[in-house]
């Protein structure tokens, strides 16, 4: 069961561009490499593997 309306208008995050993107605007905001994961799950429904896979290239 979910939670708040919140959890209805999460986004998915599936492409490497997409999710770069939002890494890029996390970092400019000051935002530490080992919190975006964190921040990325509570606002976005990511692919994980994806998100590794980025976080390692990056």
């Amino acid at each position: 069961m979910r939670k708040t309306i919140e959890d209805n208008a999460k986004r998915r995050l599936t492409e490497p561009f997409e999710i770069r993107t939002v890494i890029n605007v996390l970092r400019e905001r000051g935002c530490p490499n080992e919190d975006l994961p964190i921040l990325m799950t509570r606002y976005f429904y990511v692919d994980l593997d994806t998100l590794n896979d980025v976080m390692k290239s990056a």
